[in-house]
This record gives structure tokens, sequence and C-alpha cells, in this order.
């Protein structure tokens, strides 16, 4: 795998090339200074080293020609990009040996990935994400046809050439659907009627014809004397059997006296 060293005192700039040339495919080292970048020169022997200019302790220029005067790192490509826009500091660069030049406000993060690919020489492993157009969509491939078999292309003929008189199964009747059920409708049940309650009324007392007695012991019934005889009864029984009016038949007869007959009187 390709190995680049980034030398870069920015922080997020070294994170954002770095994450970009990641997804490249690239191997990826970082130093913040040109003085660290010497020595991850010699521990690690990039191929190609993405520096900026304008750094602490050493400088990008000043690394560089460190880089080319020594023998480990005589070979390695350097990519110089630096915000130093002026024609004398271009001519500076490639006079020590860089093999490419660029000024940060007049590229961009895609430029720099492909002035990469460049100086590698290599072809870039993936394309970028950034393009507009949509990826195709991959089409269904067509079912394969079923060859058929022997046996059912010598049937076909065998069915074409039956009698066209072949007698025919009754079709079925269609029978009627029966009649839908109307829904009867639904009496009205009366509600009942709860009787109101009824007070408790006091009952009334027949109150007594005579004196009350005591103690019903001491209560005496009389009998009562009647003036019809049962001759009287049976001649009005009989009357009424006849016809007759019992009112002038009926002749009630006295009783007789009882009283012993009173002497003479004396004269």
């Amino acid at each position: 795998m390709t190995k680049i060293l980034l030398v870069e005192d920015d922080k997020s700039l070294r994170e954002i090339y770095g994450v970009r040339l990641l997804a490249e495919g690239y191997d990826i080292v970082s130093a913040g200074d040109g003085e660290e970048a010497l020595a991850m020169a010699i521990k690690e022997r990039p191929q190609l080293i993405v520096s900026d200019v304008m750094m602490p302790k050493i400088s990008g220029f000043d690394m560089l020609d460190i880089l080319r005067s020594t023998t480990e790192t005589r070979e390695i490509k350097v990519i110089m990009m630096t915000a130093l826009s002026s024609e004398d500091q271009r001519q500076r660069g490639e006079q020590l040996g860089a093999d490419r030049y660029l000024v940060k406000s007049q590229v961009g993060i895609e430029d720099v990935v492909r002035t990469v690919h460049e100086v590698l020489g290599d072809a870039p492993v993936s394309q970028p994400s950034f393009s507009s157009s949509p990826a195709p969509q991959p089409t269904a491939a067509p079912a394969p046809v079923q060859p058929q078999s022997i046996a059912q292309e010598t049937q076909a003929p065998q069915q074409q050439a039956a009698p066209a008189f072949a007698p025919q199964p009754p079709a079925p009747q269609p029978t009627a659907a029966p009649a839908p059920v109307q829904p009867q409708p639904i009496a009205d049940v009366p509600e009942q009627q709860t009787p109101a309650p009824v007070a408790d009324m006091p009952q009334p007392t027949a109150p007594f014809s005579s004196p009350r007695p005591a103690t019903l012991g001491e209560r005496v019934i009389q009998p009562v004397e009647s003036t019809v005889t049962p001759e009287d009864m049976a001649s009005r029984i009989a009357a009424e059997l006849a016809g007759v009016d019992p009112a002038q038949q009926y002749q009630p007869t006295e009783p007789q006296s009882t009283q012993p007959p009173q002497g003479p009187v004396a004269q």
C-alpha cells in the first residue's frame, strides 16, 4: 500500500486531507512541523510527502532542502502546498526539487487528490463521491425459458386430434340463490311499571254495638222468639207450590191461652 506523509501545522486541515486520501486507499502518516517530518521520513520511508511551507521550527523549504541532500530521502516525491502565491516562491520551490507547487487559495481538496495521483502515476482507487449524476440502477435479468420436454410436444398433437363430437358433460344448471330473509322488527316491549309504594294506612276497627264485656265468657246470646208455628210454615210452603198468594191464605193462629178457667163470679 502506498504511504503518504502529511506535514501541516493546522490540525484541522491535516485531518481533512488525511481522511480524504485515506478514502483513496493510501496509508497516511502525519507530522505537525518540519523537524518532526524529517524524523518520520527516515523512519516510515513514505513514497510521497505533502507539506506546507510556513511551519514552526523548520519551514517547508528548509525541510525540502534537507530531504534532497539526504541519501535515504532523496527519491521521495514532494508536493509543496502553501498560501504563498508569488512567482518567486514558486520558483524557489521548484529549484529545491518540489514535484508540484500548489497554492491553497487556488485549489480544492479534489485538486489535491488529483495531483497526488498524477505525481504517483497510479489510477484512482475509487471515484469521487461528489458527482451529482445518479448512479445507474441495475436492470433485472430476464427469466430463463424452461425447455419443454419431448413428451409434452408429442402429447400436444394427440390432444388436437381428438374427435370433434366427443360427448360434453352437461353444463351445471345455476341454482337460484335463496331469498334473503327480511329481519323482523322487534316489537317494543312495554316497560313494566313498578307500583308506587302504598303508605301504611291504619285499618278501621268496627266498634262494638254494646258495651264491650270484660271477658267473652260473660256475654250471653238470648234466643229470638218466633210467632210463626210449624203448621203455618207448612201451609205457606204448600200455598207457594199451589200458586196461591200466601199473604191471603196465611192467617196466623193465635196461641191458645194456657190460663186456667176462672170460676163463676159471685152475684
